[in-house]
């Protein structure tokens, strides 16, 4: 571990007292114990700062971000954090930079949808109808097929995986506790289960989209109840090794979930954020 080099002080004028107090604190502290933890934490504060700036419209689309002095000075902290923050924005697709081009903001269609940093600073400035209903076509694309490969591959790890989420969401609704965490590993543990890689990988890019879909469904008040017998449908269509009836019974849990986001987005009512905790349900039990 290197000490600190001059462009690692913050810069001066600082308008973040707490990132600076926190690279002071560093400096009095050993570096093996807490150098590369404070670093990853500063680093990740300052992303989620140009992240949430970027997505809710702060910075047009087109337009330069402002030069990385004046970004150090605003932010409180390093060049060297504020330039790893912006090669991670233009990993997520959100910025392009070039030597006569500067650091620019790209349009939406650029940007990689299937990040959760993304997807979560998204939620956090509100969630779009057309990005709601965009997720819930692809879970019908995606989810059916997956649930038919599963009902034809599962192990019995996959199915003891499964039979504990499911479990979880009905002690959810029974007892109260936090059903959209459980639900999350119900629809994961389907695409693990399905053995394809590439579906395997694309449940781990979906997570946060998936929690935000479950968490607008989910606030219904008669939504998890209505939705736990049409998971125990796809369970046990997957148990009993029927592809055909897995698939049905998925399309039916996808479409009635559907259902829930659709009366949700017309009751006009403000949508879930993913700042927040997940709801935690009170003793609704299922009908």
């Amino acid at each position: 571990m290197v000490s600190p080099t001059p462009d690692d002080v913050p810069a001066p004028g600082s308008q973040r007292a707490t990132a600076g107090a926190a690279l002071a604190a560093a400096r009095a502290a050993p570096l093996s114990a807490i150098a590369t933890p404070l670093i990853r934490n500063v680093l990740g504060h300052t992303l989620d700062l140009l992240g949430v700036a970027i997505v809710g419209g702060r910075y047009a689309v087109g337009s330069s971000l402002p030069a990385e002095p004046l970004l150090c000075q605003e932010l409180g902290v390093s060049r060297t954090v504020v330039r790893e923050a912006v090669k991670s924005l233009v990993a997520k697709g959100l910025l392009v930079t070039g030597p006569k081009l500067g650091t620019r903001v790209l349009s939406t269609e650029h940007w990689n949808w299937f990040d959760p940093d993304l997807v979560r600073w998204q939620s956090q400035q509100g969630l779009s109808r057309d990005l709601v209903r965009d997720l819930q076509e692809l879970r019908r694309i995606v989810e059916p097929a997956a649930v038919r490969l599963a009902a034809q591959r599962a192990t019995a790890d996959d199915i003891a995986g499964l039979e504990t989420a499911y479990a979880g969401m009905r002690s959810a609704i029974e007892d109260g506790g936090d059903y959209v965490t459980s639900d999350l590993r119900f629809h994961q543990g389907l695409l693990t289960a399905s053995h394809n890689r590439m579906v395997q990988q694309m449940g781990k890019a979906l997570g946060a989209l998936l929690r935000t879909c479950f968490e607008i469904s989910t606030s219904r008040p008669d939504g998890p109840a209505r939705s736990l017998p049409l998971h125990r449908a796809v369970l046990d269509a997957v148990i009993a090794q029927d592809p055909v009836r897995a698939e049905l019974a998925a399309l039916v849990l996808i479409d009635g979930a559907a259902l829930d986001v659709e009366t949700v987005l017309n009751s006009r009512r403000k949508l879930p954020s993913l700042a927040l905790p997940a709801p935690v349900l009170k003793g609704n039990r299922p009908r």
